[in-house]
């Protein structure tokens, strides 16, 4: 009668946590349902087998339900997307005293990649990050109507100051070149190698369909004498398609099109391999050039920014420029870019959309591709007796020391057929009350320089330029000297207002301590007035932007 006692005891308890278990689990279910989360306890050995024999037991064994957080499954159904895009951090030009600095000496910039990358930014409803906004791109991203040269020099050197816009009692000094400009039929034959990137990461809309949509543009402007090849690379670089005449267009356009992306980036490979292909085919006294179209994610081999730079630095001696085209959005490296052209004696441009392509590669086919002066420098002397302090406009990352102006082996910019290059200097006359210019104590062992200009009488400042003919390794010096005219601003040309605008509007979009009273209406009023015949439509597409981006300033 005990051990029938026993028994039922057990079965009572066996029962008893058999339905405390159901409960919990149905209470777990209810809670994580009215949170939209179906969760299944996992089944235990006891759950799946018949009623035991009885026997002792022990709590231990029962598996609780496993109750699923809201937040895990947020982060299952909607992956973080991450933006890598990577830009050079940019310290602006600050005045500087003309008694103490009275040379600026700096390298011309022909790339025009920060405009429009800039105007995807704005396109896309957001203010670029500053490292994104260098204005000396942005102005020479639009062409000026400077007079071409008449002589055997490859560009004019035009000069035009009045009063500056954002700060009327300042001066601004508006320096143009102008390259001169060579009929296309009288170009030099050209040795192209198209350089792809067909990685993984290429395989989105705006990256390799629009490569290869820009590549047929190319090819279309390409003459019987000049000979493409395309090299490709993802994992490894490879061949796709020999040196081939440019009279053969169908060919070269169906290894555009069988061009498909996947795999990692050997991007230091691909430009071995193309430099490799363009010193095979090299046409002396021709153009030898690279063009590289990528994101430039590179991830596989050489790499760092360093294992780049120092090869190309080397490739460059062989003659062969290398120009660089950036696609995508939201792995962009456009500091990795930036660094492949400068030191590939070539030009960088972004290309966010078909219309770009067409700009750079068929409006703009000479400039973009045809060198007819390399390491151009400008040096500026200025007249303390006129000039209180000065500040360079941009060109951050071209300014140099003075000794290199005269020093032939400093690498500096290229200046292509028809370019034309823009510089602004924003000067505080003598007597000027300021607040940019701090005191420096007397020196003690040179004695305190003069205020007084040994020579000069109106001359604001003396502009000179070295530069080498594309194959050349001597430079030759121009000097230019500019006198103060007292141009009324309304009286100055469409060049001047425009490029004042451009600048303008940079510093705002930087939140530049330099902006003065600067607004983005002043921009607008500056920029109509100065449009010119627009031809293409660039300068009031300019207006539209700054109209978007002073909404989105107001928005914030």
């Amino acid at each position: 009668m005990k051990f029938l006692c026993q028994i039922l005891a057990a079965l009572l308890l066996w029962f008893f946590i058999a339905c405390n278990n159901r409960s919990v689990t149905s209470q777990s279910k209810a809670d994580s349902e009215s949170r939209g989360v179906v969760v299944q306890p996992e089944q235990t050995d006891e759950d799946m087998a018949p009623p035991p024999a009885p026997k002792a037991v022990t709590l231990s064994k029962i598996t609780p339900p496993r109750i699923v957080k809201d937040e895990e499954v947020k982060e299952e159904e909607t992956p973080a997307q991450f933006n890598t895009e990577d830009y050079d951090h940019i310290v602006e030009n600050r005045f500087l005293a003309a008694t103490q600095n009275p040379l600026s000496t700096f390298s011309i910039d022909v790339d025009e990649a920060a405009y429009s990358n800039v105007r995807r930014y704005i396109n896309n409803g957001s203010i670029p990050p500053a490292g994104a906004v260098r204005i000396e791109e942005m102005i020479n991203y639009f062409d000026y109507t400077y007079p071409q040269p008449q002589n055997d020099e490859p560009f004019t050197v035009n000069t035009e100051l009045s009063e500056c816009p954002w700060s009327p009692e300042h001066r601004l000094v508006h320096i143009g070149l102008q390259g001169k400009e060579i009929p296309v039929q009288n170009l030099p034959n050209a040795n192209i190698v198209f350089l792809i990137d067909v990685s993984g990461s290429m395989d989105e809309a705006n990256k390799l369909p629009l490569v290869r949509s820009s590549m047929k543009l190319l090819t279309d402007q390409l003459r019987p004498d000049d000979k493409v090849a395309i090299v490709v690379y993802a994992g490894n670089a490879g061949l796709v398609l020999p040196a081939t005449s440019g009279s053969n267009k169908t060919a070269i356009k169906e290894a555009i099109d069988q061009l498909e992306a996947g795999g990692s980036t050997a991007g230091g490979e691909g430009i071995q391999l193309a430099y490799k292909v363009a010193r095979e085919n090299f046409i002396k006294g021709g153009n030898n050039r690279i063009i590289l179209a990528t994101d430039g994610d590179f991830n596989v081999g050489a790499s760092s920014d360093d294992e780049l730079v120092s090869m190309i630095e080397k490739e460059r001696q062989s003659g062969i420029f290398l120009s660089v085209l950036g696609y995508g959005m939201g792995n962009y490296k456009d500091n990795k870019m930036q660094q492949l052209a400068d030191k590939g004696n070539g030009n960088h441009s972004y290309i966010d959309n078909i219309s770009e392509a067409r700009k750079v590669l068929v409006t703009e086919f000479g400039s973009t591709l045809f060198t007819i002066a390399k390491d151009v420098k400008i040096q500026i002397e200025f007249n303390p007796a006129k000039v209180q302090a000065y500040r360079l406009i941009g060109y951050e990352n071209r300014v140099m020391a003075a000794e290199d102006f005269n020093d032939d082996k400093k690498d500096a910019g290229e200046l292509g057929s028809r370019h034309t290059v823009t510089a602004l200097y924003e000067v505080i006359p003598a007597g000027v009350k300021n607040d940019f210019i701090g005191k420096v104590d007397e020196l003690k062992y040179q004695p305190a320089k003069s205020m007084t200009a040994i020579a000069g009488g109106d001359e604001l400042m003396t502009i000179k330029l070295r530069y080498k003919k594309p194959d050349g390794d001597v430079s030759k010096l121009i000097v230019h000297p500019v006198t103060d005219s007292h141009l009324a601003l309304a009286n100055t040309s469409d060049n001047f207002r425009f490029s004042a605008a451009v600048a303008s509007f940079g510093m705002l979009l930087r939140n530049s301590e330099f902006k003065q009273n600067a607004s983005y209406q002043q921009v607008v009023q500056l920029a109509k007035g100065a449009k010119g015949s627009d031809t293409n439509g660039y300068r009031q597409e300019f207006i539209n932007l700054v109209q978007a981006a002073g909404s989105l300033t107001v928005k914030k």
